[in-house]
């Protein structure tokens, strides 16, 4: 029999994006911390391209959010409803504020979205894993909005707040002391 492993870390203090991520040492490589912070301050989310199908990533990750407190509005031109929402066909027809706008679209519609969120004042922009266009996230940088590439919401606040395990992923930590997303130890 082998050796165990060597649980896996999560440390604020760490920088960002993955080794293997195209982002990894660029300009839009977010840091542990400044994820967190978005998590923390922000939970009014657009997502775009949110799908009704339930075996669909984003709709997994929209009911992991709704679940966790977060207020999720549908973007998909193709549905009235998803989650018990009211989807919109565009970021321009939200009533009201949007804070992070959540991309699940493929990279080259990602312009758009970005100068749609630029339009309605949203916070960050957001793209999924392997959801990668500089140029887009360069223009909503410069417009004011945080960017956030090649990153998952869900998994970053599950890493954070402890639901990992709840989505049934085996950590390989075991400690009856739950982690402190505020100075990164167990408590």
């Amino acid at each position: 029999m082998s050796a165990p492993s060597k649980p896996v870390v999560c440390s604020l203090a760490s920088g960002g994006v993955s080794a293997g991520s195209p982002v990894a040492g660029s300009e839009f490589a977010s840091s542990a911390a400044e994820r967190l912070e978005i998590l923390r301050r922000y939970k009014r989310i657009a997502m775009v391209g949110l799908s009704g199908n339930e075996r669909r990533p984003s709709y997994f990750a929209a009911v992991y959010l709704q679940a966790a407190g977060y207020e999720i509005i549908p973007v998909n031109p193709r549905a009235t409803e998803i989650l018990g929402q009211t989807s919109y066909p565009s970021l321009g027809e939200i009533p009201g504020p949007v804070d992070v706008v959540d991309v699940f679209r493929p990279s080259e519609a990602v312009p758009a979205i970005a100068e749609e969120a630029i339009a309605i004042g949203a916070k960050v922009l957001w793209l999924q894993f392997g959801v990668i266009h500089y140029e887009a996230a360069r223009r909503a940088r410069e417009a004011g909005l945080e960017v956030v590439m090649d990153q998952c919401m869900k998994v970053e606040h599950a890493r954070y707040f402890g639901g990992l395990n709840t989505v049934g992923l085996n950590t390989g930590v075991l400690s009856s002391r739950r982690w402190s997303p505020s100075d990164g130890r167990k408590n």
